[in-house]
């Protein structure tokens, strides 16, 4: 539901011509969740930005040939399905391989396409758990916690994307396509790589410290006097005695309990309440100008109203303004990342359902009247 297109929407804005498919009659589930707004579905609008809108019932046989002529114009197939439904359906990558030699396959899915559990279906959230990152985010007292968003998902869409492209850069040397195989849990362990090769070395797993971190102290978010919040993080030994000048603490540089970041670790809790005293008593303005003219890494906890009122984030480009037929202007994040010869556009927004069938059908793939009467007939499209 976004994983596989969160990948496709990637190629997209970079200037792939995609094309989503939807079942006849039972549209994305995307279009289901929240937020709406007078029934048009909003998070649909970003997903399926820059893609052509076909319906097809895949599973059905009389769309095959359909599917196979798509497939011979294509350069890559992605699919989101639990492992073993394209099989089923006679349109998996083995059955196809001879015919579609230079095709590339991303296929994403919970547990991957191999393995005891690869025939279970999977959420973001559970991959986040099965992963091991739930088990080192919250607040000790608490337990785990997990993402307010899927954040695995997204991640997942990423790693699709970019196995798709090397790929395709293997092609051009080898003339053959491949699978891009991408479980939802994989690119979480990934980027847990300290947290396994700590265990590996050393059998310690990693500490729940809700918004501290164990590596890196003092690092929090504190509450300041007027109601906001400032993220402070001192990854080194100048930022932090950067930070105990702007705190008007100057003496704390010669403190024998915060000499080295290892000593800082050892004595968290008095330098962090020390820095959560200070920050309380200020106005957030205030504090994060002090900061911040100090040379401290700090920031202020922005809400989405914030992120888009900062003149930063106009002054990239990271929000742009896109004409919907809908809904009229709607902003949404721009491409990324930022390519100086060849950058990624938004060129419009998630279409209805169908929007594109007879551009897909007809210009792309030739079909006459008589072939879509028939399938519309055979409720295919």
């Amino acid at each position: 539901m976004l994983a596989g297109p969160f990948a496709g929407a990637l190629l997209a804005d970079f200037g792939a011509e995609v094309i989503k498919v939807e079942k006849p009659g039972k549209p994305d589930p995307l279009r289901e969740w929240p937020p709406h707004k007078d029934g048009v579905p909003l998070w649909w609008k970003t997903m399926a930005r820059n893609k052509h809108a076909i319906t097809m019932d895949i599973s059905r046989s009389e769309a095959r040939p359909v599917i196979l002529a798509l497939m011979r114009r294509s350069d890559v197939v992605i699919e989101n399905f639990r492992p073993g439904t394209l099989e089923r359906w006679g349109l998996g990558p083995d059955a196809l391989a001879r015919e579609f030699a230079r095709l590339v396959w991303v296929r994403v899915s919970g547990y991957g396409q191999s393995g005891p559990m690869s025939a279970q279906g999977g959420y973001a959230t559970t991959a986040e758990c099965f992963a091991g990152l739930a088990a080192i985010t919250g607040f000790p007292a608490i337990g785990p916690m997990v993402s307010a968003f899927p954040l695995g998902d997204y991640l997942a869409g990423v790693f699709g994307a970019y196995g798709a492209m090397a790929a395709l850069h293997a092609r051009e040397k080898t003339g053959r396509g491949q699978v891009v195989d991408v479980s939802l849990f994989e690119p979480l362990l990934r980027i847990l790589e300290s947290v396994v090769v700590r265990y590996d070395q050393t059998g310690e797993k990693k500490p729940r410290f809700g918004n501290q971190m164990e590596e890196d102290v003092p690092r929090n978010v504190y509450p300041t006097g007027d109601g906001g919040f400032i993220a402070i993080s001192c990854g080194s030994q100048r930022i932090f005695e950067n930070l105990v000048e702007a705190i008007e603490r100057p003496e704390l540089k010669t403190d024998p309990r915060f000499a080295s970041m290892a000593l800082r670790v050892a004595n968290r809790d008095a330098i962090d309440t020390t820095v959560r005293e200070w920050i309380m008593r200020q106005p957030t303005a205030l504090a994060l100008e002090r900061l911040l003219a100090h040379e401290v890494v700090a920031g202020k906890v922005n809400d989405i109203a914030d992120v888009l009122a900062d003149p930063h984030v106009a002054w990239r480009n990271a929000i742009v303004a896109v004409a919907d037929s809908t809904l009229g202007a709607l902003r949404m994040p721009a491409p990324v990342p930022k390519l100086s010869a060849t950058p990624g556009a938004v060129r419009w927004t998630g279409r209805e359902s169908g929007a594109d069938n007879d551009y897909v059908l007809r210009e792309i793939l030739g079909l006459d009247e008589d072939t879509l009467a028939m399938l519309r007939q055979q409720h295919v499209i």
